[in-house]
């Protein structure tokens, strides 16, 4: 019996980076054509590791699922995730742990999409031997997941790394707190 092939997982939390990108870099709701090239994202992961990779994009739809998008993300390979769940739940977070944590016993690696640091206890487990990245925006990274490219974790940028934006995005100047000058924002 043939064994079956290695696979990347791509675990995609587009609205944390479509969050990071129009809060913290853009200032306001980027246009679609600001948007991350999803298809790049895809073909980025299975050209890592030289390996099949799975792309599975998780969506809050408690109140409607964006069919265009939807359809979009098959027609590009994505395998799309809707979910719904109570007032104030985290829907997308929460899937995405629970298979951060069944991913754990399977024979595979794992990219997470995300500036989360919610996600670095189940990103923490599969650091074992195995290759285990996220991707985001570098400057936006949560700190949660500092110490772990010690035990392997690759940090990529989806921008730097991955190439996935059709042009430069603005950069983020971080501000020194004895530099601050709160007339700057006023």
């Amino acid at each position: 019996m043939a064994t079956a092939a290695r696979s990347t997982y791509l675990l995609v939390d587009g609205e944390n980076i479509d969050a990071t990108l129009g809060t913290s870099i853009l200032g306001r709701r980027p246009r679609p054509e600001e948007r991350p090239r999803w298809e790049r994202l895809l073909q980025f992961a299975e050209d890592r590791w030289e390996q099949p990779a799975v792309g599975l994009f998780f969506l809050a739809a408690n109140t409607e699922l964006p069919m265009t998008f939807v359809q979009a993300l098959l027609a590009i390979g994505y395998r799309p995730v809707p979910l719904s769940g109570g007032p104030g739940e985290k829907v997308v977070d929460i899937a995405i742990q629970r298979t951060l944590a069944e991913l754990r016993r399977r024979e595979a690696d794992v990219l997470l999409v995300s500036n989360d640091g919610d996600f670095a206890e189940q990103v923490e487990d599969l650091l074992d031997g195995r290759r285990v990245g996220v991707v985001g925006f570098s400057e936006f990274r949560s700190s949660a997941f500092a110490g772990m490219p010690e035990r392997g974790l690759e940090f990529l940028d989806l921008e730097y790394d991955v190439a996935a934006f059709n042009e430069r995005l603005p950069r983020v100047r971080i501000i020194p707190i004895a530099e601050f000058d709160p007339a700057q924002f006023l």
